[in-house]
Parts: C-alpha cells; structure tokens; sequence
C-alpha cells in the first residue's frame, strides 16, 4: 500500500470532513508483532493533539485494566477503525469507516495477533459486519474472517462505559484480563491461550458503548 508505512498511514485524504478535522493522522502504538491488539473506534481531542490512541480518561481506564491483569500498554498494540479525528468527536460514518478499512485489515494482517479486541459497539459492528449488543456481549470470544483468514475477537464495551456507569468496571476488566490470558500475556509473554468464557462479566451516551 503506497499509502502505508509499514503498520502506519502517512498520507490520506479519502474523507473530506475527516481530513478538515483533524490535526494528524492518528496511527497505531505498541508492537508491530502483539499478541494482543485492541481496536478502538476514532481518535478524540486528546488523541488528535497528541497523535497516539486511547491517551485520554479512556485510555488510562485502559492503561489501569491492563496493569491490574499484570501487563504494560508497550506491550500491546493499540489502533482505531479511523485514524482522523471525526468533527466534535462524532462517530464515524459508514463511508468514513469503509474508506479506513483497508489500512484496518493491512494492520491486522501485519500485527497478525493471537487475539483482536474491539473496544465498543462501532468497532465491534464495523469488524463483525452485523449489529452488536455490546453491553451484553461483552466479554464474547467469537472467530471471524479479517483480512483474509480467520480471527479470535473479543468484544469488550469501550473503556469510557466505566466513566459513565461505575458499576460496568468490574465486567470491563474482568473483559481485559481475559484478553491477556487469552494472548499469553499473563506468564512472562508465554501462554496456552486458553479459552475465556463466554461472557466476562459517539462516546457520549452509555448505550453506544
């Protein structure tokens, strides 16, 4: 892809609003060879000033989930289904999202994680192709076809969902440390990448998460 470097973007311009909101392109951070790879949804304002994913109050949900499970963020990759940051922190159109979807897949293929995890409903639906009650499939391991061959995903609500309601953090991170097991994260890197269960357990209202 002459669009891509490696895992990242350097230079598009499919989506006009996208490209007028945006102060950069927004790539991926973490290991180009992760076990484990979280795709989130857009870039928000914190995002946009400081060009790396899941940097905000989000993020550090993310980074404490992460942490309680034993794992560093740098040992992870962490990515979005869009690169640019959409006008005053909307969700991604369909268009916007169809148009990143091919440097989604190029990065997962790279990657080529044990496991995938989408970090909300919009990533969730986008990746799964159909629609997602995320609340309650949350923590769900299911195998679909990405970028040629199949994947492991977890589905996990989006990390601002504790923000919102307190009483989703413990299905949150039960959710993360299942991601971790599930990798191989959770004895020094090695692992069986045993089976979690089942169930574990616009960034603006609870129920898109």
């Amino acid at each position: 892809m002459k669009q891509m470097d490696g895992v990242c973007v350097r230079d598009c311009t499919r989506c006009d609003a996208l490209v007028a909101s945006r102060s950069q392109i927004v790539n991926g951070v973490g290991p180009a060879d992760a076990d484990l790879l979280f795709v989130g949804e857009g870039p928000g304002a914190t995002e946009d000033e400081q060009g790396a994913p899941f940097v905000g109050r989000s993020g550090s949900v993310l980074d404490e989930a992460l942490a309680e499970a034993g794992v560093g963020r740098d040992a992870v990759r962490i990515t979005n289904c869009v690169r640019c940051r959409p006008p005053d922190n909307r969700d991604p159109h369909a268009d916007e999202l169809d148009n990143c979807r091919d440097f989604l897949e190029h990065e997962i293929d790279v990657v080529d994680p044990t496991i995938l995890v989408t970090l909300g409903k919009v990533p969730s639906e986008h990746l799964l192709d159909r629609s997602v009650a995320i609340t309650n499939e949350s923590g769900t391991v299911v195998d679909h076809r990405l970028g040629g061959r199949s994947r492991r995903v977890l589905l996990s609500m989006h990390p601002a969902a504790t923000l919102y309601d307190r009483s989703q953090r413990e299905g949150f991170f039960a959710t993360i440390a299942s991601a971790v097991e599930l990798a191989g994260l959770n004895d020094a890197g090695r692992g069986d990448g045993g089976a979690a269960s089942e169930k574990s357990g616009g960034q603006s209202r609870l129920g898109e998460f």
